[in-house]
């Protein structure tokens, strides 16, 4: 797709999209895993980019078999995220700031969905220094599936007081670009490592390499 999608608002997905959390999620499993005496390859841990963190764990568990601590786990890659971030912070992905201000500017209403619980979306995004930005919000303690389910994106809808179908979905991720196809939005894929094997219909998806790629489209 090439041409500009007609929307009248965009429902963004926070972990990968908006902040560059998604490899600080990796860096504090692969460290704790390590330290459990797992390993894994990097394409192992791309894998679970956009899932939620019940599912993350369930594959941990079939990986690593019926002994794996999942309390133990827990609470070394809490550990290692606190430490990294704390060293690090959290970066906000180049763009954003542009777009948000291009939406606001042309009163299109936003929305973010994400698969982070509540608590974590709004520590991450306090420690980024944005949560003002971003007064309408979806987690994913708030609807019964999270993502590849819609739940998510049939919240974030009725939160704008928009049909899905108007609505336009920002995903770095497969499994969101697979939630927002079948909850009928417009779906917009801003990978972060892109793969044409994904098992969805890319003939129906907005492919954009950068948020800046993605204001340049809309407007």
């Amino acid at each position: 797709m090439i041409e500009r999608p007609e929307f009248s608002a965009v429902i963004l997905d926070l972990d990968g999209l908006v902040l560059d959390t998604e490899k600080t999620y990796r860096i504090a499993w692969r460290s704790a895993l390590e330290a459990m005496g797992y390993s894994f390859s990097p394409n192992f841990y791309q894998r679970l980019s956009g899932l939620q963190y019940e599912s993350i764990e369930r594959i941990f568990l079939e990986k690593c078999g019926a002994d794996f601590d999942v309390l133990l786990f827990r609470k070394i890659s809490a550990e290692q995220w606190h430490d990294h971030v704390g060293a690090e912070g959290l970066a906000v992905k180049p763009g954003v700031f542009d777009l948000l201000a291009a939406l606001t500017e042309r009163q299109i209403p936003y929305c973010l969905a994400t698969n982070s619980l509540s608590e974590n979306a709004e520590r991450n995004l306090d420690i980024a220094g944005i949560g003002h930005l971003f007064p309408n919000k979806v987690t994913r303690d708030q609807v019964k599936r999270g993502k590849p389910a819609p739940d998510i994106f049939l919240l974030a809808a009725r939160v704008l007081g928009l049909p899905l179908g108007q609505c336009l979905v920002v995903e770095d991720s497969i499994v969101g670009i697979e939630a927002a196809q079948v909850a009928g939005a417009i779906p917009v894929w801003v990978p972060e490592i892109y793969s044409s094997q994904t098992g969805v219909d890319l003939e129906k998806v907005y492919l954009c390499n950068d948020l800046m790629e993605l204001e340049q489209l809309l407007f």
